[in-house]
């Protein structure tokens, strides 16, 4: 009974605290679950499973934010929320990868923007860290957030390609070009480039695809992903340099760049 109090108090504080944020997770988990009991009608299994691990996802900067004594800004953690939704539900579940057009692009921006922020705090955390003996310079933060978001972009490519490679997915979805350029047609093999512009159909063993072009697998919407992301990481990272040249008081950077919880909040926390 104590110990169900104690949760009662600590949610109303956090209710309290940060209204928008419940009020964004409260409405999403609930279009989630209502989803889910769609799809177990249905029998998509695979839909239910999507759905269960977007609730699962949902609990991650919560959970973050209290065993790891990160505190995750209001403004970050609605966005990850949303992005989880975007990517998960609608994403998969309502196809917008493949009804709506830039979908997938757009989120891969925002991983950009997002990977950057933990990038960003990982690298600020250690170097304000007073038991390492490592120092860098703002400009070498930024760098080193940089980085980080953009490995984060690759490795996720490469998730991607394992997926479709060994379980016969298409995570790397197909682009329709109508030019090609290519040394494998070349009959001198002598690596001279063979252009064949103006493609209109293209059949497969005989059997014409309902396509007005040439199926590209992959490989540009691979590079397409990546650079986007560098784009969501560039962007993100001058602000998150101005934040370190004005010791934390830039408003804007501030609300996606999560940091170690001050004694008082640590406090404030054990209380509620």
């Amino acid at each position: 009974m104590a110990r169900r109090k104690r949760h009662n108090i600590t949610l109303k504080a956090q209710i309290r605290k940060s209204p928008r944020l419940f009020i964004v997770y409260v409405l999403l988990r609930l279009s989630v679950v209502l989803i889910m009991i769609a799809q177990i009608f249905n029998r998509d299994w695979q839909n239910v499973f999507l759905c269960v691990l977007t609730l699962v996802l949902f609990t991650v900067p919560s959970y973050i934010e209290k065993n790891w004594h990160i505190d995750i800004p209001d403004g970050l953690e609605i966005i990850i929320l949303l992005f989880i939704y975007s990517a998960e539900i609608l994403g998969e579940i309502r196809a917008y990868y493949v009804n709506i057009q830039g979908w997938d692009t757009a989120l891969h921006t925002i991983t950009g923007f997002l990977s950057a922020a933990v990038g960003f705090s990982l690298v600020d955390i250690i170097n304000r860290n007073e038991n390492t003996k490592l120092y860098l310079s703002p400009v070498y933060v930024a760098l080193g957030a940089f980085c980080f978001s953009m490995t984060i972009g690759v490795f996720w490519e490469f998730f991607e390609f394992f997926m479709d490679t060994t379980f016969g997915l298409d995570m790397q979805k197909d682009t329709i070009i109508h030019t090609i350029n290519t040394v494998t047609l070349d009959e001198t093999l002598s690596n001279k480039v063979v252009t064949i512009a103006g493609i209109t159909e293209t059949a497969v063993n005989g059997v014409p695809l309902n396509i007005d072009g040439y199926l590209d697998i992959g490989l540009i919407d691979t590079m397409k992903d990546i650079f986007v992301t560098f784009i969501g990481s560039a962007v993100f990272c001058p602000l998150g340099l101005i934040y370190l040249k004005t010791s934390g008081k830039a408003r804007f950077a501030k609300k996606f760049i999560p940091s170690l919880k001050t004694p008082e909040e640590e406090c404030g926390d054990s209380e509620n």
